[in-house]
């Protein structure tokens, strides 16, 4: 008989391997000279998964992970409502921390496609 996976089971291996994605996302952005000022910063309106510094622009990054190319792909899966719930966010983000409303905000993507494939970042990726 067949070992059956139990759902639970399926989103625990989702949830780590969303984990390793982001600490992946956060080592890439290190890599290339910015400091990493925030991990899943949460609010009511929504999260975001990486917020950065590099120079005098405030990185606000989505980290998108996908096992398979099925749907579009990673960059498929920022919907423009998920896009509208980090532009909320960060405003909140901005308020609480007034010091970062100083800098430039860009709006980044990290794109995995597979636990161990490349990533590709794509910068001021709302526009």
């Amino acid at each position: 008989m067949p070992h059956l996976v139990a759902p639970c089971d399926v989103i625990a291996d989702r949830h780590e391997s969303g984990v390793q994605a982001e600490e992946r996302a956060a080592q890439h952005l290190q890599q290339a000279g910015c400091l990493i000022l925030a991990r899943n910063f949460r609010c009511r309106l929504g999260e975001i998964d990486i917020v950065a510094r590099r120079a005098q622009i405030l990185i606000i990054a989505e980290v998108r992970l996908r096992t398979n190319l099925n749907f579009g792909g990673a960059a498929a899966s920022i919907t423009h409502t998920k896009r509208t719930r980090i532009v909320h966010t960060t405003r909140y983000l901005l308020t609480c921390r007034p010091a970062l409303a100083k800098l430039l905000v860009r709006f980044d993507t990290l794109l995995l496609s597979g636990a161990d494939g490349q990533i590709e970042w794509i910068e001021d990726a709302f526009n």
